[in-house]
């Protein structure tokens, strides 16, 4: 039999990695259309693709991805981590409030992250006032509409940069 010997390649480190990674969880795929005086008339396409010029603009590479299925951003969010993401933003939705595995995952990989709301949770409902990522995230960004999208991702590039 002749296997090949792994060699293990060098792990760059976070500062030479130039890749982002933005996930939004469930119902966000409904954006433009759901509660837009809430949320916004912003689709989440719309919302990508201004991120997607950002990123282009400072040469840096951006993925985005969007689930409803917890274990589908679990499994999302753990790629990352062998991709050679180097930043993270989230974007949890309801599992904010309810998700301790997806913040076991974000802990497993510790990638840095900003955790992003486009409304305010703070001046919602009182189930939507905990969150199981902030005291873990690099910050928080919340009520802000999209623009706390292109907030969180100017942070980014400059942590990375």
């Amino acid at each position: 039999m002749n296997a090949k010997k792994a060699v293990a390649k060098p792990v760059r480190s976070i500062k030479n990695r130039r890749r982002i990674l933005v996930v939004h969880g469930p119902n966000l795929n409904l954006l433009g259309l759901r509660e837009p005086e809430i949320y916004g008339s912003e689709t989440l396409a719309e919302i990508n693709a201004h991120l997607v010029e950002q990123t282009n603009a400072a040469s840096v590479e951006l993925i985005t991805f969007q689930s409803n299925h917890e274990g589908d951003l679990i499994d999302r969010i753990q790629a990352a981590r062998s991709e050679g993401v180097a930043f993270i933003l989230i974007n949890p939705g309801g599992y904010t409030h309810t998700s301790v595995a997806l913040r076991d995952a974000l802990l497993a990989v510790a990638i840095p992250f900003v955790e992003v709301h486009l409304s305010n949770i703070h001046a919602r409902d009182g189930f939507r006032r905990h969150s199981y990522f902030s005291d873990i995230a690099v910050g928080l960004v919340c009520g802000l509409g999209s623009d706390g999208y292109r907030l969180a991702l100017d942070h980014a590039i400059k942590r990375i940069s």
